[in-house]
């Protein structure tokens, strides 16, 4: 067995080199600012922290950002973004690797924020958030305006005071932080809170939004440019105005409101007109309205005095009517004198006529008649009844109860039986009849025209509706219907046919055979 050869290295485990290494490298350089490209980020872990690496041109160094530093973070890393990351440089000693631990990030220079910037910007106009055609235009006279910026700022005062100056209007602030790590998610937090208030509630609905800030560096106005932002601003229900910064600086919310303002007093400018202006305008309106009016009503008085003037008088209008009135009110006196006389005439005429003895006589002739009438009737209907009852003693004579009774009971069988003879002979006749007349269908379907017009033939008549059968019966220029299976179509001849040789004669034609021949059974149609 060999021997061990001797040595006075002194031995370590594995968890003890690497806590030695740890301890290291933690007390030699603590926090660090390390410069680098940002590779291998998909996005923060389910955990909510973030794995990623920073690298150069000959190294690299994996990074870790914790959940709550994470979400503190000015700006999110994106994949090949240059950085400076500040944080704490340790050891992983589960994979032996090395790392930082990153407690801020920031992008590597002014150079580095422009790039992002522009990168940003492409990618939201590709979703179409900066079109045109989605910019909505901002009210002429809004009854509440919503105020989105810092309240303790100098901007919140500038709009006020414009406003009072201008058009004087209900005005709600929404406070939040204009710079710093909670800005962005303030600000889109205030933009969706005023887009949640309901019209007609406690608190008014504003009319238009305002989103303002002051001037200030590209990090100072970088949480306007933050994508939570932008789409606040484009998904905003309420025309929105953005106003941040001087004239010079731009930022992504510009592209994504409605109208930009250069400054944050421009916007109280673009939001409410003039008020004095306003009213003088309404003024001189109001004044030309009247002047307009008092004008046409003389020009209407002067019109309607020209045309009363042409008109006639009542008296003329009204004197051929009075006339023609009184002379029928005369004619109708008379009438009525004369037509009382007439009836009157005539009522005594007839009042001779009918004196009380007249009228006995007139009754008395009619109760004659009646008690004439009355006797004959008795008498012819004693007659009728004696005859009657002579007749039913004779039939009652002959007959006897047993044989009736036997008689009706075979008639009823009788009758039964051909009943039933009778309902089978016509289901039989019938049905003979519709075949027969279904093989008579078929066959008329088949020696149709309209068969053989199926077939790719022609039917042709003249203007009458009458089949032309022959070439010679056409003459040049007759009009004609050719009728296809599909339709019919007009012609017109062209010119007269050759004669032919010699003209078919006709066959003769067979000889009909009676339908009731074939059968038996008589036909039902």
């Amino acid at each position: 067995m060999a021997e061990t050869p001797a040595t006075n290295a002194a031995e370590f485990t594995v968890s003890e080199i690497s806590l030695a290494l740890k301890r290291t490298v933690e007390e030699n350089f603590g926090y660090v600012r390390v410069r680098g490209e940002v590779s291998g980020y998909r996005g923060p872990h389910s955990s909510g922290h973030a794995y990623f690496a920073l690298k150069d041109d000959r190294a690299k160094l994996e990074a870790v950002i914790w959940k709550m530093t994470f979400q503190r973070l000015r700006f999110r890393p994106e994949e090949g973004l240059e950085v400076i990351a500040t944080g704490k440089l340790t050891t992983f000693p589960g994979s032996s690797k090395y790392q930082i631990v990153i407690d801020s990030l920031e992008p590597a220079g002014a150079g580095a924020l422009m790039a992002l910037l522009e990168e940003r910007r492409r990618r939201l106009a590709a979703e179409g958030l900066f079109d045109a055609a989605r910019k909505r235009p901002i009210p002429y006279l809004p009854r509440v305006i919503g105020v989105v910026t810092s309240p303790t700022g100098a901007v919140i005062r500038d709009i006020l005071h414009r406003l009072a100056d201008r058009f004087p209007v209900h005005v709600l602030v929404w406070p939040v932080r204009v710079q710093g790590e909670t800005a962005a998610a303030e600000v889109a937090a205030a933009i969706a809170g005023f887009n949640a208030l309901p019209a007609g509630g406690r608190i008014p609905r504003p009319d238009v939004l305002i989103v303002a800030r002051g001037g200030g560096s590209l990090e100072d106005l970088w949480a306007f440019n933050e994508e939570v932002v932008v789409r606040a601003a484009a998904a905003s229900a309420i025309p929105l105005i953005s106003a941040v910064g001087h004239e010079t600086d731009t930022t992504l919310i510009d592209h994504a409101a409605d109208l930009r303002a250069p400054t944050p007093t421009g916007a109280a400018e673009m939001a409410v007109p003039v008020r004095s202006v306003l009213v003088a305008a309404v003024g001189d309106l109001a004044r030309r309205l009247e002047s307009g009016a008092l004008r046409g009503i003389e020009q209407r008085r002067r019109e309607v005095r020209a045309l009363a003037r042409g008109l006639p008088r009542l008296d003329d209008l009204l004197a051929i009517p009075r006339r023609a009135f009184d002379e029928w009110a005369t004619r109708l006196d008379r009438a009525l004198a004369a037509s009382a006389f007439a009836h009157k005439a005539r009522l005594g005429r007839v009042e001779a006529r009918f004196t009380p003895a007249c009228l006995e006589r007139i009754v008395g002739r009619a109760r004659e008649r009646l008690a004439l009438a009355a006797d004959r009737k008795g008498r012819a209907l004693e007659r009728s009844v004696e005859r009657r009852r002579a007749t039913f003693l004779r039939a009652s004579g002959r007959l006897r109860i047993e044989p009736v009774a036997e008689r009706l009971r075979r008639a009823a069988e009788r009758a039964e039986t051909l009943d039933r003879r009778a309902f089978t002979a016509f289901c039989r006749s019938a049905e003979r009849s519709r075949e027969r007349m279904d093989r008579l269908w078929r066959l008329a379907e088949t020696l149709s025209y309209k068969a053989v017009l199926a077939r790719g033939f022609a039917l042709v008549t003249d203007s009458d509706g009458a089949p032309v059968k022959t070439a010679v019966a056409v003459s040049p220029g007759m009009a004609l219907t050719i009728r296809f299976q599909d339709g019919p179509v007009g012609a017109t001849a062209a010119g007269s046919p050759a004669e032919p040789a010699e003209r078919p004669k006709p066959a003769p034609a067979a000889p009909k055979k009676s339908s009731s021949a074939r059968s038996g059974q008589g036909s039902l149609f």
